[in-house]
């Protein structure tokens, strides 16, 4: 069970989460549910989905799992359709599906240190490059368009997108990654304005440095202690640490509710233990 950190009651709200095999999606898609909306959690396989909707079931939730691929129209099409067979038209959109390509990153933070073998800035793949802003920005963008059809029909309704630090400042070694939030941070802004008249909000959070699966090994050592990258982040960060998966959900709650949140669209909220106040000194 999720310690819900509001007493928000979505009960009734049909809720898609995209990117919910992963971690961050995966809690927002229990909390949701916790909070009595019934989930479509949508991922490129349903059968890592299957724990989840299982989980939740035994607990007495509605979780419901459907494979698409955020950058196959089609595929979302054919999941949109049984979602609204299933449980009915999508009141909040959650577009979490994101992530990079190691063919899309520098081994070093500066182009001087680079030494033979290494692969630098020159080296990047623009076919790498290229996916990563499709996984994150088209992968935003199209869901968007096939969900947020059922809220400007019914002239209510929420679109949260998942941002990033590297919005606000880019971090060293990931440009396209850093780019590619960036562009989703922007089109939050633009999807507010667009939508302004129809009664549907947009806004986004930017998550702080978290410890997942897939960063662990560039934070931590085989010992468990920090990396030299990792001190540097937590160097930087006032509060001193990373940010759990479930301190995101106050803010996603809050952002997604129509009666708390009804005036805020085109906003991008830090949630980053201070990490994007701080200039360093």
């Amino acid at each position: 069970m999720i310690d819900l950190p509001l007493n928000i009651d979505f009960t009734g709200k049909v809720v898609v989460v995209t990117g919910a095999s992963g971690v961050l999606c995966g809690d927002m898609a229990r909390a949701f549910a916790q909070a009595g909306a019934k989930v479509a959690a949508i991922a490129r396989s349903a059968d890592k989905l299957k724990s989840l909707e299982e989980e939740l079931a035994a607990e007495g939730f509605v979780c419901k799992a459907y494979a698409a691929n955020v950058l196959d129209p089609v595929g979302l099409e054919g999941a949109h359709k049984r979602i609204l067979e299933d449980l009915g038209p999508c009141d909040i959109l959650i577009n979490g599906a994101g992530g990079n390509n190691p063919r899309a990153t520098t081994d070093n933070e500066y182009q001087h240190e680079a030494k033979e073998g290494d692969q630098t800035f020159f080296d990047i793949d623009p076919a790498g490059a290229e996916s990563v802003f499709s996984l994150n920005f088209l992968g935003t963008l199209l869901p968007t368009q096939i969900f947020a059809k059922d809220m400007v029909e019914r002239k209510t309704g929420s679109v949260l997108n998942v941002s990033s630090m590297n919005a606000y400042i880019p971090l060293t070694k990931i440009p396209a990654y850093s780019g590619a939030k960036a562009a989703v941070s922007n089109f939050t802004q633009w999807l507010a304005t667009h939508f302004a008249g129809t009664g549907v909000r947009c806004n986004a959070v930017a998550p702080g440095f978290l410890v997942s699966n897939q960063n662990r090994a560039l934070l931590f050592n085989e010992d468990g202690t920090p990396t030299p990258r990792s001190k540097k982040i937590l160097a930087g960060t006032p509060m001193g640490r990373f940010v759990a998966s479930e301190e995101l959900l106050g803010g996603v709650f809050f952002l997604c509710d129509d009666k708390a949140a009804s005036a805020i669209t085109g906003v991008v909220l830090p949630i980053d233990a201070g990490f994007s106040a701080y200039s360093g000194v």
